[in-house]
């Protein structure tokens, strides 16, 4: 059977292990200028040396106004491109993989004058109001994550992830909540993000796989559920998305009807469906940051990878830890073996 140990192949993207980090937003960019720091290189490296199999370095923005905040990453310069190289490079050097989340952040943009939007619907009221992009600006907009992924392949990541979940630009554009045109990209709810993964593709190499992360349930009145995640990420793989990575809101202000679950593994069964529905590999996420727990998700084949964001925020060394909990062999850097049980020099 296998556990959260066994190492994982697809395509070209070797893995030691199925502990993925999650891309988790810093907000720690100095200068406003796009540029990773000291502080990521930190952040990142010391998860690689705490054994995670693949990191998935934090959503990363094809323009300045398609940020969060001013203090996010961005790839929409050739000048963003060495420190991330570094990271990688880093990375690498401790055996793990390294992947990136190209994003848009769409209405969600809080530091842009004025944010950017399928229509012009605002987040809620503490939000502003977006400027819808017209068609030409779409395509333009494709581009631009075209661009970005082509940066991020020369900095040297091993898969790309685009986000299309939590409410963010490509989220937008495949749902109804927030999707209110009239033209192409209003008739289809999908072609965008269809667009933005060939455009992605045309600049991977062909064994480097494409990561998309989708929300597969919305916590709204009016919001989709899982059949029409499943629709839509059925599209979305016939345009050339290899991999789900699969959590759900993020839309809009959260009804109390609608709460998402806070029990653990709340989102598993969305993982689970969306694997057995599209015969697709699928990484797990939220609140799963017990390694039994985390084990039982890949034994039980709920999906292919399980990603812990807050408990490796915790402790970078939540993998070797895990790895001790579940009596499994891990590679343990030489200059920490002593400080786990049964290693002897």
């Amino acid at each position: 059977m296998k556990d959260l140990f066994t190492p994982f192949q697809f395509k070209g993207l070797e893995l030691k292990n199925r502990v993925v980090m999650p891309p988790m937003c810093q907000y720690s960019v100095t200068k406003k200028d796009g540029i990773a720091t000291d502080w990521h290189y930190q952040h990142y490296v010391s998860r690689a040396v705490g054994g995670a199999a693949l990191i998935i370095i934090e959503m990363t923005d094809v323009e300045p106004d398609g940020r969060i905040t001013d203090y996010d990453l961005g790839l929409w310069s050739d000048d963003q491109i060495p420190a991330l190289a570094r990271i990688i490079e880093a990375c690498h050097q401790h055996g793990a993989k390294v992947g990136i989340q190209i994003a848009h952040a769409g209405r969600k943009a809080e530091d842009a004058a004025v944010p950017v939007a399928p229509s012009a619907v605002p987040f809620d009221k503490e939000f502003k109001t977006p400027r819808a992009l017209s068609t030409e600006e779409v395509k333009q907009m494709v581009d631009k994550f075209r661009v970005a992924v082509d940066r991020a392949v020369k900095a040297g990541v091993d898969a790309i992830e685009l986000h299309g979940a939590h409410g963010y630009l490509i989220h937008q554009f495949h749902s109804p909540l927030t999707n209110k045109r009239t033209d192409e990209y209003g008739q289809d709810l999908t072609k965008f993000g269809k667009e933005v993964i060939q455009a992605a593709k045309s600049v991977m190499p062909a064994d480097m796989p494409l990561i998309m992360r989708i929300s597969a349930k919305e916590y709204v009145e009016g919001g989709y559920g899982i059949q029409e995640s499943i629709a839509f990420a059925k599209q979305y793989q016939q345009a050339g998305a290899d991999m789900f990575h699969i959590s759900s809101g993020g839309e809009g202000p959260i009804a109390a009807f609608g709460k998402p679950g806070t029990h653990a593994a709340y989102q598993v069964p969305l993982a689970s469906d969306i694997k057995q529905a599209l015969d697709i590999p699928v990484i797990a996420v939220g609140r799963l940051d017990e390694p039994v727990l985390a084990n039982a998700v890949i034994g039980n084949e709920d999906a292919d990878l399980v990603a812990v964001g807050r408990g490796m925020l915790r402790n970078p060394y939540w993998t070797l830890e895990a790895s001790v909990q579940l009596n499994k062999e891990a590679e343990k850097p030489q200059q920490y073996q002593f400080g786990f049980p049964g290693i002897r020099k």
